[in-house]
């Protein structure tokens, strides 16, 4: 783990904290917008949604176990906010108005909701597990178990939740499949990208956002640990 100054420290928690809220409101946003692939249904959130748990590795990384927690729950509840008034007044692609947000929309609030309790048994399940097995020789095994452990609770926990009889026709039909195509995505994207080139991948980052957030504040215990 990086030792950080207290202005990095700050610096660091708002940007991986906006990065978070990001990642989680356009998932949402993109979960409405199903297509087909190779002759079964999936959305176009299924290759934005393996973006958190980089960013939750990161996080565990730079600060721990426990400021890794705290960060989850911080974003939970502005993320659901953005996430219900981005998808009212855009959606499927659609702009409604200002004016749909006066009317309450439980197509989008199910999906929300859905979000904040998968994201929440996610993370947390990835933060346990990343920040246990990352002790181990071989670096691969906590990100690959990790990502298969989280995005497997995250993905059942939050297709069932928004939308088992679901007030969409089409969602409601076909959910289950949709559930365990996007898992094999979020796994394929996970596994196939992210992983060969993960140590690399993770400690550029890691560096990257230490330098962004004030080179000039680098205390004597991380200038050791950057060189």
């Amino acid at each position: 783990m990086f030792v950080l100054s207290d202005i990095q420290r700050r610096r660091c928690l708002a940007l991986l904290v906006a990065f978070h809220i990001l990642v989680i409101a356009a998932s949402n946003y993109l979960v409405q917008l199903p297509f087909t692939l190779f002759g079964f249904h999936t959305t176009w959130g299924a290759f934005s949604f393996p973006f958190i748990f980089l960013a939750t590795d990161l996080t565990v990384r730079l600060f721990g176990k426990e400021p890794a927690r705290a960060i989850v729950m911080r974003v939970m509840f502005p993320a659901l906010v953005i996430s219900y008034v981005v998808s009212v007044i855009f959606p499927r692609g659609a702009f409604a108005g200002l004016d749909a947000l006066g009317e309450w929309n439980l197509f989008v609030a199910r999906i929300a909701l859905a979000s904040f309790m998968a994201y929440a048994i996610g993370q947390l399940l990835d933060v346990s597990v990343f920040d246990r097995l990352r002790r181990l020789r071989a670096w691969w095994v906590a990100p690959a178990l990790s990502t298969v452990l989280g995005n497997l609770a995250d993905t059942f926990a939050f297709f069932s939740i928004a939308f088992y009889q679901s007030p969409d026709p089409f969602m409601a039909a076909n959910w289950l499949e949709i559930a365990w195509v996007d898992y094999v995505i979020k796994l394929g994207i996970s596994l196939l990208f992210f992983l060969p080139l993960y140590g690399v991948l993770l400690m550029w980052l890691s560096r990257r956002l230490v330098a962004v957030t004030g080179s000039e504040d680098v205390s004597p215990e991380l200038a050791k640990a950057r060189y």
